[in-house]
């Protein structure tokens, strides 16, 4: 439930991105790549693997797929990079109430996230496989300009987006948002089994997820990249069309709901207790 959750609410949040404006500021362009805070808040309050596995899924399923805008393969690079960001920071996140530990996982969160892409995005270039696109009124450096790409997403991202909206709605969350799916909220004197731990044989586990992203992005550079499904009915129908995305992620999550509710039920007979 935690997995369909963060996968429902991390899509219908992407779908509202699809409609916010991007700025230019001379040559620099400022958008919202994603709203960090919901995958961050989820990770925070409920188990950070099942939570992280779940809210890059949202995107694909609600945003790509039914938007006409499939990558196919490539998808996996995008997948990798959030989930291997949100479960980091989830991980270290022992009380929600505690405000500092949930900025810190937000600004983790997007650090990975977008250091990794940025990482793909040089490699590419220098590899061979794609061209740098130089921005009009700044030296052509690679490194310069995945530099100011990295500083405004963390700034727009994980701050405006990310730590501040963080900060307020997981304290608020915890302990009332759990018990609807009946889980208990998450207690610092037990810390949760399976989240990331500084260890070798994570960071050879990291390394092997960062060296698939990149190969899903090379393939896709190289036009080896297979499962592509993009026919652009955002284009062809208008903005109108989000509205489907909406529709199927409210579905989910009413169903979601009652299940949920269900289970509680269920739960509650078999104690003898009122639910």
């Amino acid at each position: 439930m935690v997995f369909v959750l963060s996968m429902t609410l991390f899509g219908l949040a992407n779908i509202l991105t699809e409609v916010l404006p991007e700025v230019k500021l001379g040559p620099v362009e400022l958008s919202v790549s994603y709203l960090a805070f919901v995958p961050v808040v989820m990770v925070s309050l409920f188990h950070p693997l099942y939570a992280a596995l779940g809210a890059p899924l949202g995107e694909i399923v609600f945003v790509d797929l039914l938007m006409g805008n499939f990558s196919g393969f490539a998808e996996l690079e995008g997948y990798i990079q959030l989930s291997l960001g949100l479960y980091i920071a989830g991980s270290l996140v022992r009380d929600p109430r505690r405000r500092t530990q949930v900025a810190l996982s937000a600004l983790v969160a997007v650090g990975v996230d977008k250091m990794l892409g940025g990482i793909v995005d040089i490699g590419k270039v220098y590899v061979g496989v794609a061209e740098a696109e130089y921005v009009k009124g700044l030296a052509e450096s690679v490194l310069l300009l995945e530099g100011i790409a990295f500083s405004t997403d963390l700034l727009i991202s994980g701050v405006l987006f990310g730590v501040l909206p963080a900060m307020y709605l997981a304290p608020r969350l915890h302990g009332r948002i759990e018990p609807l799916l009946g889980l208990a909220p998450r207690d610092p004197d037990r810390p949760l089994r399976l989240r990331a731990r500084v260890s070798a044989r994570f960071l050879l586990l990291g390394i092997f997820l960062a060296f698939v992203a990149m190969i899903a992005a090379f393939m896709q550079e190289l036009d080896a990249n297979f499962g592509v499904w993009e026919p652009d009915f955002v284009d062809r129908y208008g903005q109108r069309f989000l509205w489907i995305g909406v529709s199927a992620a409210v579905i989910v999550l009413v169903g979601l709901v009652l299940a949920a509710r269900a289970l509680r039920r269920s739960r509650a007979a078999r104690s003898g207790t009122r639910p």
